[in-house]
């Protein structure tokens, strides 16, 4: 954003230095109407790069029309480059300017095309709710060194009757094997994800990752975990891990029984642990009343707080615990969201 800001005052710095001289002369240094080429060039890379930027925050757009109008920022910086390189640089500059295209042609490379991941197959798909699958992924190599409720960017590509859209998404890791396989769990969310529900064994995928660190280093404490729908996927991924080892109450929304992912697993790992209290609440389609749920301060005030699901549970739960005067470091949250 610095950055961006820095450009749209380029122009006017530049024009401010002839403005001195003459107003028409300040116009005449900036202007795209002249037939100075390499001026072309800038006003087309910062158009380009204006564009990218006002993509970035559409969250109306369909993801796939995002992520390209989103790729107007390389090219913006791209033609940006050739810019100064028509108008004279130093150097010093040149260097700088070639350090920067460097770093984003391996971003390019290393994330968006992945060349950083770890090849893996599918072994089995098993559907776990309505529009959700729960995806086993087998290394074909060294593996990623991942943990439960972390996530990793996943491409798949095909199988034997099956062709992936072959682009990266986050997903949860909802479970790891002793061979080092990944559970993930899948929704569909979009055209690439309603593609995933028909996964079946031996698709090629890759993994890069992991991400994040949610239910990392997890305090001693008493425990609070809310789960709004696929948000449950960090949460059933620390149980199969490992049991609680503080008293836990998991608050498990979702609108209807068909879209309830693992329930029964749940509530099989809740009458195995003492330690973990689950309440299951199906709320229709409307926001359910936060305050009516959550426990009040004196049962709240020597717990730690996890919340992950859609931005609107966290943000009506995370108001609700600020309401009863949860510390705000003592408040986290992980949600699910493209970009």
């Amino acid at each position: 954003m610095a950055a961006y800001v820095l450009l749209l005052a380029h122009p006017l710095t530049l024009a401010a230095a002839g403005w001195a001289e003459s107003p028409e002369l300040a116009w005449q240094v900036i202007s795209p109407l002249s037939e100075n080429w390499p001026v072309w060039l800038g006003w087309v890379g910062l158009i380009l790069l204006m564009l990218g930027l006002a993509t970035t925050f559409m969250s109306r757009l369909a993801y796939g029309a995002w992520r390209w109008l989103h790729s107007l920022l390389g090219l913006g910086a791209l033609i940006g480059f050739v810019h100064i390189l028509q108008l004279g640089i130093s150097a010093g500059g040149l260097l700088a300017l070639a350090t920067a295209m460097l770093l984003l042609l391996w971003r390019l490379l290393r994330v968006d095309l992945g060349a950083a991941a770890k090849p893996y197959i599918v072994t089995s798909v098993r559907s776990v709710a309505q529009s959700m699958v729960e995806v086993t992924l087998k290394p074909l190599g060294v593996p990623i060194d991942a943990a439960p409720g972390q996530f990793a960017l996943t491409a798949f590509f095909r199988g034997p009757r099956y062709q992936g859209c072959g682009e990266f998404h986050p997903f949860t890791i909802s479970g790891i094997g002793d061979g080092h396989e990944l559970r993930i769990g899948v929704k569909a969310l979009g055209d690439c994800t309603r593609r995933m529900q028909r996964l079946e064994p031996d698709v090629a995928a890759r993994v890069h990752g992991p991400f994040g660190e949610f239910l990392k280093d997890v305090p001693s404490r008493p425990l609070l975990w809310v789960a709004g729908g696929i948000g449950i996927t960090p949460f059933i991924g620390f149980l199969r891990q490992q049991a609680v080892e503080t008293p836990t109450t998991l608050i498990y929304l979702y609108r209807g029984e068909p879209d309830a992912a693992y329930l029964d697993e749940l509530a099989s790992l809740a009458k195995d642990s003492p330690g973990l209290a689950l309440q299951a609440v199906a709320t229709g389609t409307d926001m359910p009343d936060m305050n009516r749920l959550l426990p009040e301060f004196a049962a709240l005030a020597n717990h730690e707080c996890y919340v992950c699901g859609p931005p609107g549970l966290i943000a009506a739960v995370s108001q609700a615990l600020l309401e009863r005067s949860i510390p705000n470091e003592r408040i986290h949250f992980e949600h699910f969201d493209f970009r």
